[in-house]
């Protein structure tokens, strides 16, 4: 199955993780855009560290979450 956003995943997964208290959340897969997202967010202080994981495949992400973060999600446009 394709998946259409891939930024949009991710933050629905750090957001789910957040509300349910845990510590560690795993993304995959990994690309471009969201390692530079999280790393705008890293640098304001909305989440801890984040390790990248190259399993020769599509890549894994494992952000150490701070619990400082409420919401957070992408605005897409809808064409209708």
């Amino acid at each position: 199955m394709v998946r259409m956003n891939v930024l949009a995943d991710a933050l629905k997964c750090i957001n789910n993780a957040e509300k349910r208290g845990k510590r560690q959340v795993l993304i995959r897969p990994r690309s471009k855009v969201i390692v530079r997202f999280l790393t705008v967010m890293m640098k304001h202080g909305y989440i801890g560290e984040f390790e990248i994981i190259d399993d020769h495949r599509a890549g894994k992400i494992v952000v150490n979450l701070t619990g400082r973060l409420n919401k957070c999600g992408v605005i897409s446009p809808r064409f209708d």
